[in-house]
């Protein structure tokens, strides 16, 4: 199929596309990557009446590290992210999820913030976000507002940006040399969207664990972070971590939607694997 008609523009700052974005109401869409917006335009799922590219804009943020910050503007790709020597030094967990995200072709167009900006409950940026407590900023015309990565995701596709709003940046907190990270994720084949998913950051201070965020995603409406696992984990030991208790209160926690991949029970089950995959990862050990 073929798109139904639109109008397209292509401002020169990010400003200037917020302004767009406003002036045209509801019927606007962002574009940037474009991976997940064109096969919804094909398939008549999506029908905006305006496509705002912001591919040329001058004013998007670099991929740098910066005051403790990996800042990751709205035009970097995936695959920056994945080939980057800053991201593996300065933010572990991406560096471990990038190779999850779909395809090398999508992640060579594909954007971080055009992912956090969809929200889909099965990507890998979100989870990742959700699990280094990242800032996500939104413009519009009128300026600039930050919002914490913990209260951004709402519901099924559903975020704390406006419809006025473009996400213009993400920003990591920089990992410190005692944090640790893991990251699994079950898909029926490589590339595919996650059954389910653990996206997990544990903070050490004295060899204790003082935090640990660990993110399941892919099986609920939105990215949840485990309170059981951080209430069990905070304080002990990181080589003494019960991971087959955590795994089970990770499991027990969930609320899982059933569909074509699977029903409640099997995706309780799925999530139990993947959290004692990455608590090894956390653990250092073999499970």
């Amino acid at each position: 199929m073929k798109p139904s008609a639109f109008e397209y523009l292509r401002p020169n700052s990010l400003i200037e596309a917020a302004a767009m974005l406003e002036e045209a109401g509801d019927g606007a869409q962002i574009l940037a990557g474009g991976q997940s917006l064109v096969p919804t335009l094909s398939l008549r799922l999506s029908s905006p009446t305006l496509l705002i590219d912001i591919n040329r804009v001058a004013d998007s943020a670099p991929l740098e590290h910066c005051d403790g910050v990996v800042r990751c503007g709205a035009r970097i790709r995936h695959v920056e992210l994945e080939r980057s020597t800053m991201v593996r030094q300065h933010a572990p967990l991406l560096a471990l999820a990038m190779p999850h995200v779909a395809h090398p072709a999508i992640r060579n167009r594909g954007t971080p913030c055009g992912s956090i900006a969809l929200a889909d409950p099965a990507a890998e940026i979100p989870a990742c976000a959700l699990a280094l407590n990242a800032d996500i900023v939104l413009q519009n015309s009128g300026g600039r507002r930050t919002v914490p990565a913990e209260k951004y995701f709402i519901g099924l596709y559903e975020t704390a940006r406006l419809s006025t709003e473009v996400v213009v940046e993400l920003r990591f907190p920089a990992a410190r040399s005692s944090d640790r990270f893991g990251f699994a994720e079950l898909s029926r084949r490589r590339g595919d969207f996650a059954i389910v998913g653990i996206a997990a950051a544990a903070q050490l201070e004295d060899n204790g664990i003082r935090s640990l965020r660990l993110v399941i995603f892919g099986c609920e409406p939105i990215p949840r972070v485990s309170a059981a696992a951080h209430a069990m984990a905070q304080g002990r030991e990181i080589g003494e971590l019960p991971i087959e208790e955590i795994a089970d209160a990770v499991a027990a926690e969930l609320d899982p939607m059933e569909n074509a991949q699977g029903d409640a029970a099997a995706k309780r089950q799925q999530a139990y694997a993947m959290a004692k995959r990455v608590m090894a990862q956390l653990n250092e050990r073999e499970v």
